[in-house]
Order: structure tokens, then C-alpha cells, then sequence
């Protein structure tokens, strides 16, 4: 069974005293994630019980009474790892999970898993502080969409390219077309594992039209239309400045209605909005943050647009998109910003928080990069190096460079 890259820290965290919640867009996984970590506690000798709260008689028995759970454990000394599938099914999740850890944090850990509905409830945020910690899956990296693919032995000669600056690869050119496809088609792993093309887009159809559709009913959306052509309209401006007062005008909606819409796709994990990066108040932007989506496929399911790389008119957008997915990947969302002055000059990606420090500007193809444009910021900011991400030309260096 390949194993997704989260698993090995979920299995870290097993002694830990906190509850595990994993949080993640619909459909990346969560639920077999769950099942892996089962059958690594059996092969551990670890005490596991898997419950599933879409089973209406387990459900029924959790919301009459948290403490029924003690129902379901076996009898050992030992804590209890349970495994709760669906938890934002219960009546009262947040209380469910409160009291079992106030009052039998000796006898079991709960490693649960929750959709964005119960994530985006403020009782979660507050009854649970010191009590979890959240680890996010998200749609597969380019290397777990290789195994999961079946991609064998690209996946080895991903690895073994990594390793060892200069390194070069025979299977280079067949590299290349399986990274294109992940830019068109995205990570989501029943995309992933369909080989026929056809079929992924119908696939990505099914998540656009069916679960992002439960997130907007579970996140009590009044306005479905509104805020489906608002994700539209993001997925065509990926990469760009999000101002309330223009999206709101074009979809005559109102400000506070543009906000919320954006912080439930966010809660939702389909967006992400990067705030900017700056030292000098007035001369820098401070307000507007930029989105990117990040899924590729599902973005180019909203724009219905699955042309090869070569045709697209897009693909500084979408290029631009999937090096700020694989930033976010390797040092978290929160840590990645970009640079932009009232002036108009900018950079794409700040890190200002790594050590050490760094600032990456995406272009698809080498031959677009000009470094006299950027002469600004490096005059501003001289302990903090400028570099170029680029795709064009397509060898070796590439995965080295990015990953």
C-alpha cells in the first residue's frame, strides 16, 4: 500500500498527549490515512479501534452519550489509539472531543479526522486550544503522485536525481511528461491513480460539481451562484492582487459577503491568500493579500481548460501556481509572502522567516527573466537573495532547483 509522506509524522505523534485531527479539502485521502495508521498500531502492537461515524448506530451511540466511546475500546491497560472517521458528523464534535480528553486522556488518544465544516466551527478553534493539534493532508506532491501512480520506477529516478547534484537521467524526457500531466490534471489521488485522461477530467468534474458543492451547503452559502463564479473568477486570476471592491461590483455582492465567501474557500483548502511582504509602510502594498488555488487540476476544471502545456495561454499563471504549492509544501503557507510596491515593482515569493532568508521569482520559461527589473529590491533588501524558478529548458537541474 503506498503511504502518503503525512503518515510517517502522524506516526510520530502517536505518544504525544494532544489529539490528532487531520484536516484536508475533500477527497485527498483523509479516510485512508486512517486506515493506514490502523494497520500500522496492529503491526505496532499498538490497541486501535477504527470507528466510522457514517454508520448511523456508532453515531447514534457517541451523540447520546460521548463517554459510550469506553463501549467500543478493548480491554487493556494500555492507551487506546482511536482511529474516528467523519467526526464532524456528530451532533457536537467539538464538546465530544473536549470531554473525552478532560476526562480520559489516560485511556485513549483520538486520531480523528474532520471536514471543513467542523474545522470552520469557532467552538473548535476554542474548546480544543492545548488540546490537538491539526495536521493538514492536501492533494498529492509531484513524487507521491508518481507512487501512487504506479510510476515506479520514475519514482526512483526522481529520488536518486535529488541525491546527487549533476546528476543525469535517460528517463529525463518521460519525467517531464508525467510533471506536465500533475500541472494539468493536479494531485487529487483519484485523479491520480485513473489512467485514462478522459476519465480525470470526469473525475475532476465529480469533485467540482459534487463535493465542492457539500462544502458550500455544509458552510451554509446562501448564494451558490455567487460564490461559484467568485471560485471561478480566482482560478482565472490565480497569482493576483484580491480586491473586495472589485470582485464584490462584478459579482453584485456585498463586501462582507465577497470576505466570507473567500475565508470558506480557504477553510475549505481550495485557496490559499498570501499576505505581502513589507518594511516600509508607504511605499509598500500592506492591504490586498494575493490568491493562488492550490490544486492545478482543480483549476483548470473550473476554467475547463485541460490543453497541453505547449497550447496554453496560461501557463505563466499556472507555472506560477504550482511553485507557490511547492513552497507552501516544503516551509507552510504561513511562511511564504511576496513584494510589491505602490511603484509596481514586485517579486513573486518572499521567505523571510527561513534561514536563510530567500526570494523567488517564477517564470516559465529562463529566457524571461530580466534581473534588471528586480534591481529595486535587491537595493531594499541585500541580506535577502533574489532567485528564479523556471521550467524552461526541462532537465535535471529542474527537480533539484524546486524541490
Amino acid at each position: 500500500m503506498v503511504s502518503r509522506k503525512l503518515l510517517g509524522q502522524l506516526k510520530t505523534h502517536i505518544p504525544k498527549k494532544e489529539f490528532t485531527i487531520i484536516i484536508g479539502a475533500r477527497q485527498t485521502g483523509k479516510s485512508t490515512l486512517l486506515r493506514q495508521m490502523e494497520l500500522y498500531c496492529k503491526q505496532e502492537g499498538i490497541p486501535a479501534v477504527f470507528l466510522n461515524l457514517e454508520q448511523k448506530s456508532i453515531l447514534a451511540e457517541l451523540n447520546e452519550n460521548p463517554l459510550n466511546l469506553l463501549k467500543f475500546l478493548p480491554d487493556t491497560e494500555q492507551r487506546v489509539i482511536t482511529l474516528v472517521d467523519e467526526v464532524q458528523y456528530l451532533d457536537d464534535p467539538s464538546n465530544f472531543l473536549k470531554l473525552l480528553f478532560d476526562e480520559q486522556i489516560e485511556r485513549l488518544k483520538i486520531i480523528a479526522t474532520g471536514s471543513s465544516a467542523f474545522y470552520i466551527d469557532s467552538s473548535f478553534k476554542d474548546s480544543l486550544a492545548g488540546r490537538k493539534r491539526l495536521f493538514q493532508l492536501s492533494t498529492c506532491t509531484f513524487d507521491e503522485y508518481l507512487e501512487l501512480g504506479g510510476k515506479d520506477e520514475l519514482y526512483d529516478e526522481l529520488n536518486r536525481i535529488k541525491k546527487k547534484s549533476e546528476t543525469r537521467s535517460t528517463l529525463i524526457s518521460h519525467l517531464r511528461l508525467e510533471w506536465e500531466s500533475y500541472m494539468i490534471y493536479g494531485g487529487y489521488p483519484a485523479v491520480v491513480t485513473e489512467p485514462d485522461t478522459l476519465e480525470k477530467i470526469e473525475k475532476l468534474k465529480e469533485i467540482r460539481d459534487s463535493f465542492v458543492k457539500r462544502d458550500i451547503l455544509e458552510s451554509g452559502v446562501q448564494n451558490e451562484t455567487a460564490f461559484y463564479n467568485l471560485f471561478r473568477i480566482l482560478a482565472e486570476q490565480t497569482g493576483s492582487l484580491v480586491n473586495i471592491n472589485e470582485l464584490s461590483s462584478t459579482l453584485r455582492i456585498k463586501n462582507e459577503t465577497t470576505s466570507s465567501y473567500l475565508g470558506i474557500m480557504q477553510k475549505c483548502f481550495h485557496i490559499a491568500l498570501i499576505k505581502p511582504f513589507f518594511r516600509n509602510l508607504r511605499k509598500e502594498l500592506i492591504k490586498m493579500p494575493k490568491v493562488y488555488l492550490l490544486d492545478t487540476g482543480l483549476r483548470n476544471c473550473l476554467l475547463n481548460n485541460f490543453q497541453s502545456i505547449s497550447q496554453r495561454h496560461d501557463i505563466g499563471e499556472l507555472w506560477e501556481t504550482i511553485v507557490f504549492r511547492m513552497l507552501s509544501d516544503r516551509y507552510g503557507q504561513d511562511e511564504v509572502r511576496f513584494w510589491r510596491t505602490t511603484a509596481g515593482n514586485e517579486v513573486d515569493f518572499v521567505l523571510p522567516h527561513i534561514l536563510p532568508p530567500s526570494a523567488i521569482e517564477a517564470k516559465y520559461d529562463h529566457h524571461q527573466v530580466r534581473t534588471s527589473k528586480y534591481k529595486r529590491f535587491k537595493e531594499t533588501y541585500p541580506e535577502i537573495p533574489l532567485h528564479f524558478a523556471w521550467m524552461i529548458p526541462f532537465n535535471e537541474d529542474f527537480f533539484t532547483r524546486l524541490f
